[in-house]
Protein backbone atom coordinates (compact mmCIF):
# COMPACT_ATOMS: atom_id res chain seq x y z
CA UNK A 1 0.00 0.00 0.00
CA UNK A 2 1.52 3.09 -0.77
CA UNK A 3 1.19 6.16 1.58
CA UNK A 4 -0.30 9.15 0.28
CA UNK A 5 1.26 12.79 1.83
CA UNK A 6 -1.06 15.93 0.85
CA UNK A 7 1.75 18.49 -0.11
CA UNK A 8 1.10 21.84 1.55
CA UNK A 9 3.18 23.92 -1.08
CA UNK A 10 3.48 23.79 -4.76
CA UNK A 11 5.79 22.13 -6.27
CA UNK A 12 7.57 24.98 -7.89
CA UNK A 13 7.88 26.34 -4.76
CA UNK A 14 9.16 23.41 -3.05
CA UNK A 15 11.94 23.42 -6.36
CA UNK A 16 12.62 26.80 -5.70
CA UNK A 17 13.22 26.34 -1.98
CA UNK A 18 15.32 23.37 -2.27
CA UNK A 19 17.78 25.35 -4.83
CA UNK A 20 18.02 28.18 -2.36
CA UNK A 21 19.00 25.71 0.69
CA UNK A 22 21.90 24.19 -1.67
CA UNK A 23 23.42 26.93 -2.88
CA UNK A 24 23.22 28.56 0.87
CA UNK A 25 24.92 25.19 1.73
CA UNK A 26 27.91 25.55 -0.22
CA UNK A 27 28.00 29.68 0.35
CA UNK A 28 30.56 28.47 2.89
CA UNK A 29 32.60 26.17 1.88
CA UNK A 30 35.99 26.15 0.80
CA UNK A 31 36.31 25.36 -3.15
CA UNK A 32 35.76 21.92 -3.55
CA UNK A 33 34.13 19.13 -5.36
CA UNK A 34 31.53 18.59 -2.94
CA UNK A 35 30.94 22.84 -2.76
CA UNK A 36 30.28 22.14 -7.30
CA UNK A 37 28.04 19.16 -6.71
CA UNK A 38 25.54 20.96 -4.45
CA UNK A 39 26.35 24.31 -6.83
CA UNK A 40 25.25 21.90 -10.01
CA UNK A 41 22.75 20.22 -7.98
CA UNK A 42 21.21 23.84 -7.55
CA UNK A 43 21.41 24.35 -10.85
CA UNK A 44 19.40 21.68 -11.48
CA UNK A 45 16.54 21.97 -9.43
CA UNK A 46 15.63 25.65 -11.33
CA UNK A 47 16.02 24.13 -14.17
CA UNK A 48 13.66 21.82 -12.72
CA UNK A 49 10.93 24.56 -11.14
CA UNK A 50 11.49 26.13 -14.29
CA UNK A 51 10.22 23.33 -16.50
CA UNK A 52 7.51 22.97 -14.39
CA UNK A 53 6.16 26.29 -14.67
CA UNK A 54 6.65 26.26 -18.51
CA UNK A 55 4.62 22.80 -18.36
CA UNK A 56 1.96 23.95 -16.07
CA UNK A 57 1.15 27.61 -18.08
CA UNK A 58 -2.24 28.20 -19.68
CA UNK A 59 -0.51 28.51 -23.12
CA UNK A 60 0.87 24.69 -22.75
CA UNK A 61 -2.66 22.51 -22.06
CA UNK A 62 -2.81 19.29 -24.40
CA UNK A 63 -5.27 20.12 -27.44
CA UNK A 64 -8.91 19.15 -26.97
Amino acid sequence: MRVRIKQSSTLGDRLKKEARNLRKQAEGMPPSIRRDELLRKAEQTDTAAHMNEWLSSPGFQPPK
